[in-house]
């Protein structure tokens, strides 16, 4: 597997690349968005990780040369923008994901696996919807459904449950879910996850006949069906 990350910060650059390479991808890299754009487009890649702030063109202008070009290699952006509008923009833009900084090499793997076994987007329709069973969440409009019915989420229960649907099938620990929600690189030593966790379950379970939301003893949590 090719993997592209085009990233302006030598060290940011240097850490994902030898993470990449540890975990068996062959990684080309790119300092800024005109390098990266040129190479992008030979559409030999697989994946690409693509900083939002670039020098030259940045990361919105790559992945609107990229989409324009009709390249449909799945993109994830990296960025220290993490608003609800920012990622909105960069789904809207054409990124299949979005990444905010601080981040662990171990989520940013992770989701670089789960958009290459997805096969990427198709370019001109970037993901934009998560789900599982009848359990459906918009990114752009921040709803969520299931069988139909509406489920009003807080912020935070929205950012669990995003995590949740895409690792679903996975067992979640709660080191990567402090990560990864909470953007601790520490356990705080207090309940929050938990708290959290039983929130969300009674709105998107209890009032339904499967329950998605598992506890896995001495280990942390998993979407899906038991069995």
């Amino acid at each position: 597997m090719k993997i592209l990350v085009i990233e302006d910060d030598a060290s940011t650059a240097a850490f994902v690349r030898k993470g990449l390479e540890e975990a068996g991808y062959t990684v080309d890299h790119a300092p800024n968005g005109r390098d990266g754009l040129f190479l992008a487009t030979d559409g030999s890649y697989d994946c690409i990780v693509l900083d939002r702030m670039l020098p030259g063109i940045d990361g919105m202008g790559v992945l609107a040369g990229l989409r324009g070009a009709g390249i449909a290699t799945p993109v994830i952006v990296l960025s220290a923008l993490g608003a609800p509008e920012d990622r909105v923009a960069g789904l809207t833009k054409g990124a299949d994901d979005y990444l905010t900084k601080p981040f662990t090499f171990a989520e940013l793997e992770a989701r670089i696996g789960l958009l290459i076994r997805r096969g990427g987007a198709s370019g001109t329709a970037p993901t934009t919807t998560l789900g599982y069973g009848d359990l459906e969440m918009d990114l752009l409009g921040r709803r969520v459904r299931r069988a139909g019915q509406a489920i009003d989420l807080q912020p935070r229960e929205f950012r669990l449950l995003e995590f949740l649907l895409r690792h679903a099938d996975q067992v979640v620990t709660r080191t990567m879910l402090l990560e990864g929600v909470w953007d601790y690189h520490f356990d705080p030593g207090t309940n929050v996850i938990d708290v959290h966790v039983s929130r969300l379950r009674r709105k998107i379970d209890d009032p339904f006949d499967t329950a998605l939301l598992q506890t896995v003893r001495g280990v942390g949590y998993r979407l899906g069906t038991e069995g």
